[in-house]
């Protein structure tokens, strides 16, 4: 059978919508210049209206996959270039589309790479709405705008954390340590549900750092920084340390099972989570 997703799918009214596995796009946002959009194509689907890069999701791709494949193709998005920041998805049931919201980290000039766009632009944020939308990005728009800007983070109280697992971490400190943040740490790049951080959207891709004591300090020297990963030594209370990290303006998941850290932490208005939630919510081995 064929992987690609070109075609229509039904739903049980009659309701027809472009892609058999479901659709994805791209919201490339770039600070300084705006969102890039696509004038579509008169001919097309909502022809002669004003989108994101986005088509048909193929049967092996996720949605990530898809979006960055299809902007590449329409609109030669470098997939390097942006980072992932949120998903929002629209669910009918017998069909999805997902919108992927990215941060241009590597500035990029955009140019048409088949017949589908009429036009490609980065438009201002606060210009956008003067435009003739596609039906669909109009109808996501406000719930995609306040994104573009929201910054989340997920802080891990390593000790506790590693508390929580009888893996031996007592006769290697440094070592339980190490395994900790190897395990989490891959949520940076992969993302995690949104519903931890009280988000109406799919997925999200945190910023996680991970606060260090004790034993275990030596961990911020040997460990290698990883895009969107950080390590904390606390000099003194790995607690304190935490609190330290917490910054205004940042929807911040506190990881820790320590119920005066986290009375602490939601003073400030982070929110908080045990350890074990915590695993089964991303996959986290509390034995291994």
């Amino acid at each position: 059978m064929s992987n690609s997703g070109d075609g229509w799918a039904e739903g049980p009214d009659g309701t027809r919508m472009w892609g058999l596995f479901g659709a994805a796009g791209l919201v490339a946002h770039d600070p300084d210049r705006g969102i890039l959009l696509q004038h579509r194509a008169p001919w097309s689907h909502y022809g002669d209206t004003w989108g994101i890069p986005g088509g048909a999701r193929n049967g092996d791709e996720t949605p990530v996959q898809a979006a960055l494949r299809e902007s590449f193709e329409e609109a030669a998005v470098p997939s390097d270039a942006v980072r992932p920041r949120f998903t929002y998805v629209r669910d009918l049931g017998f069909w999805q589309y997902t919108t992927v919201i990215a941060r241009v980290t590597t500035p990029f000039e955009a140019h048409m790479n088949d017949n589908e766009s009429h036009q490609l632009a980065w438009v201002a944020v606060n210009e956008l709405e003067r435009l003739r939308l596609h039906p669909g990005f109009a109808r996501a728009w406000p719930t995609l705008r306040p994104l573009l800007d929201a910054r989340v983070e997920i802080i891990v109280d390593v000790a506790n954390v590693m508390g929580s697992r009888p893996d031996g971490w007592w006769k290697d400190r440094a070592g339980g340590a190490r395994r900790v943040v190897a395990e989490i740490s891959p949520i940076a790049a992969d993302g995690c549900p949104a519903s931890l951080f009280g988000l109406d959207v799919a997925t999200a891709w945190p910023r996680v750092t991970f606060v260090v004591e004790g034993a275990a300090r030596p961990l911020a020297e040997a460990c290698a920084s990883e895009p969107g990963v950080r390590i904390r030594a606390a000099a003194g209370s790995g607690d304190d340390e935490v609190v330290a990290a917490i910054k205004p303006g940042v929807t911040t998941l506190v990881v820790t099972s320590d119920r005066e850290l986290r009375a602490r932490a939601e003073a400030l208005g982070a929110r908080t989570i045990g350890a074990g939630t915590f695993g089964s919510a991303i996959g986290f081995s509390k034995s291994s």
